[in-house]
Parts: C-alpha cells; sequence; structure tokens
C-alpha cells in the first residue's frame, strides 16, 4: 500500500534522523561553502538517506536539496530537503539542529515534516492538521504564547528588523528575545514553546524554512511578513502564536522605521 505524502515525509526525516544520531559526537570533515558557512560529512549523508526514502516513494517528483542540489521530474511537487539545520551547533556539540522535509506544490510548501534527532520528535503537518510525533503515538500541536520568549534571527541580513528588535529595550520588558540558530524555533513556535519567530530574510523557496513555515501554518500559527501581508513577497518573516502577539510585533517593527 502505498504511503502518504505526510507518512513518507515523516519516515524520510526518520531516516534522516537515524543518520544524524549514529554521527553524532564524531569528529567530521567539514567543507567551506562561503566565508563563514560550511557543511559536514553529516549533512550530506543525512540528506541522501532522506532522498534515497522520497525518491523510493516518490520516483517522479523533483527533489531539491541544500547539498545535493536538484533532480528528478519536472512537475509541480517539489520536495525541498534541510537535511541537517544547525549544522554548527551540531559540529560543536552543544546546541539544538533538525532535519526539515518539505513538499511544495507549484512553489507553495504545504506537507512538511521537521526531525528533533537530539529528542527523538517529529513535528508534521499535511496541510490541515498539525502534531508531533513521539516513537508511534502522535500529539496535536496547540501554539501559545504563555512562555514569552521570542525567537530572533541572527544570520545575514540581520541588520535590518531583527538587530533593532534586539536593541529595543520595550522589547525586552514585553518578552524575552532569543537565538537559537536552527529553524527548529518554527517547531517552537507551532508547539506553544515559543510565543513568535521573527526574519528579516527573502525566505521564498528556501530548503532551510520551507518545512517550518508549513508547519506553523497547519498549527494554526499566524504567518506573515514584516508588514503583516502574504510571505510570498519576501519581505522577511513573521511567525506568531496568537493575533495579540503578532499584532505587537508588526507594531514595534513598523516603529523602528526599517522597512
Amino acid at each position: 500500500m502505498q504511503s502518504t505524502d505526510t507518512e513518507l515525509a515523516i519516515d524520510a526525516v526518520q531516516a534522516g534522523m537515524d543518520v544524524v544520531r549514529a554521527m553524532s559526537g564524531e569528529q567530521l570533515e567539514r567543507t567551506r561553502k562561503g566565508s563563514a558557512d560550511f557543511a559536514t560529512a553529516a549533512d550530506i549523508d543525512v540528506e541522501r538517506a532522506i532522498r534515497s526514502v522520497l525518491r523510493a516513494g516518490r520516483a517522479h517528483d523533483t527533489i531539491e536539496g541544500e547539498e545535493l542540489g536538484k533532480s528528478g521530474g519536472a512537475g509541480s511537487r517539489v520536495w525541498l530537503v534541510d537535511p541537517l539545520c544547525g549544522t554548527r551547533n551540531f559540529a560543536s556539540g552543544a546546541g539544538d539542529y533538525c532535519t526539515n522535509v518539505a513538499l511544495c506544490f507549484a512553489g507553495s510548501p504545504t506537507i512538511s515534516a521537521v526531525g528533533d534527532p537530539r529528542r527523538g520528535l517529529i513535528y508534521w503537518t499535511d496541510g490541515e492538521n498539525a502534531g508531533v510525533r513521539n516513537e508511534d503515538s502522535d500529539t496535536p500541536l496547540s501554539p501559545s504564547a504563555k512562555n514569552r520568549i521570542i525567537e530572533l534571527n541572527a544570520d545575514e541580513p540581520w541588520d535590518v528588523a531583527t538587530s533593532s528588535l534586539l536593541r529595543d529595550r520595550g522589547l525586552r520588558e514585553w518578552m524575552t528575545p532569543r537565538v537559537s540558530a536552527t529553524t527548529l524555533a518554527l517547531a517552537w513556535v507551532a508547539a506553544g514553546h515559543r510565543a513568535a519567530y521573527v526574519n528579516d530574510g527573502d525566505l521564498r523557496g528556501s530548503v532551510h524554512f520551507a518545512a517550518g513555515i508549513a508547519l506553523c501554518q497547519g498549527a494554526g500559527c499566524i504567518v506573515t511578513d514584516l508588514r503583516g501581508d502574504d510571505i510570498s513577497t519576501g519581505v522577511g518573516l513573521i511567525v506568531a502564536a496568537d493575533h495579540d502577539v503578532h499584532n505587537e510585533l508588526r507594531h514595534r517593527i513598523s516603529s523602528l522605521g526599517v522597512l
């Protein structure tokens, strides 16, 4: 019997997580990708494991991964793969990281799975519902702002909205900002562990963010660009647990005069 797209995404992420855990703690060779960016052997091996599952289940779909590029058909179904988001955390032996798989229809991420190898959790959405799988048990995701923590991106380009927010004393009185350096933070918003996430990059078609964005939308989070418009504009990203948090962040960003 053929697996559903959602179960296939979960299976692919599980295969990637198995590789991550097997390689955790090893001294891995690093391949430089830019002035400050690098990949490890784990990034590549994880992506290969994920691709193998996806290719076996959907032979004619396109797969686009961070490390191994694009392959497969030319249809409207595209799997975006970020094998190890938080490579620097993983390589340092400290901090969080995740494995992301998203299925896009005509460019829009809809179905996704986000794996947390350190805790053995897989966050998933079928486009309408969202949950977290712990072994064979699924629990629905429920966004909440009660923890009063927001995540701010600290990668380039972060000298516009997020750096200004970090200097905003009023923000620190209202919420507690954090920088975790992994898109696992998006899953935390969907699960109620974070109140919001803010990023000022152009994230359209991003292998890093597609899975988290789809997950948050499936969980019922408020997902817009920095102006409160559709994220297809490419003007950053606000993901909030509720309308009150979203409106406050929009107001603060607008008042900073950075857009």
